[in-house]
């Protein structure tokens, strides 16, 4: 049996088929997306990435087939473990459709549902703990889109472009109040005096779905709350433990913050508690 080498593409159930050039997608980023884990030949946190794809999908206005995105979805997995890749990481893009020149969008649209699986498997979060910078550029309040993973990640591009090369594993993104949002393709999570803590996202950033994991499974079965707070970037520079997570990568510790001071860090024991909390939950599945 031959293994995969390049990632499979399949465009609303199509194996190998291509996205218009008039896509609204493409046109505007008008949609949305979702990054999944595929561990084992399943998609163990699907329901979150499915909620969190519907409620993003409702605030646009954009209306799909839950029973076609599941047929998509079975179809190229099965395809995948045809090919011996059962691990990799699932990108689901959900655009309004092909339309004409300009921003008003078609009455009845056909959505397009794109689903890449790239096979690869991904190690979850390094258990010695990364170092961060903090970006220069800041995030901009828009509580229309906030939370939501639409496809318009500028933002996001312009911060990622500040480091190429370094020690840096990832960058931390403030609003225009200085106060600490995400980083770039993670949320974050600190304890500070005993309380774990992570950033209100009413105004600005990206609610993940590992966050929503250990907000209200993770962190509750190990007896913690979460408390959704502003976080000013001072604070930070005082907690006992930070960590990043991310449904790809799960929990990752931060060990340095560069923050034009460096800071350094332990991994702590809500760290590590959670860590295995989120490991366990990923063997075991969600669906």
């Amino acid at each position: 049996m031959s293994e995969l080498k390049q990632p499979l593409v399949s465009v609303n159930g199509v194996l190998g088929a291509m996205i218009s050039p008039l896509d609204r997608g493409f046109a505007y980023g008008d949609g949305l997306f979702e990054t999944i884990r595929v561990q084992s030949g399943g998609v163990p946190l699907w329901p979150f990435h499915e909620q969190r794809l519907s409620l993003g999908a409702g605030r646009l206005g954009i209306r799909f087939s839950r029973s076609d995105l599941h047929q998509y979805r079975d179809d190229m997995l099965a395809q995948a473990a045809s090919g011996n890749a059962p691990d990799g990481v699932l990108k689901l893009i959900l655009t309004r459709g092909a339309g004409g020149r300009g921003y008003l969008a078609p009455e009845n649209g056909e959505p397009t549902l794109c689903l890449m699986l790239y096979p690869q498997a991904v190690p979850l979060g390094d258990n010695h703990g990364v170092t961060v910078k903090l970006c220069q550029y800041r995030l901009a309040d828009n509580p229309a889109l906030a939370g939501i993973k639409h496809l318009n990640r500028l933002e996001q591009v312009l911060a990622r472009s500040e480091w190429r090369d370094g020690p840096w594993t990832e960058g931390l993104l403030l609003n225009q109040r200085g106060e600490v949002v995400e980083a770039t393709a993670s949320n974050l999570f600190a304890v500070l005096n005993g309380e774990l803590l992570t950033p209100d996202l009413s105004n600005a950033g990206v609610a993940g779905v590992a966050r929503r994991l250990i907000i209200d499974c993770l962190a509750p079965s190990i007896g913690l709350v979460v408390k959704e707070v502003p976080l000013p970037l001072d604070a930070l520079s005082t907690a006992e433990e930070v960590f990043l997570c991310n449904s790809v990568k799960g929990i990752t510790p931060v060990a340095v913050m560069d923050l034009g001071d460096r800071v350094s860090l332990p991994v702590g024991p809500v760290t590590r508690r959670l860590q295995e909390a989120f490991n366990h939950q990923l063997e075991c599945g969600l669906v």
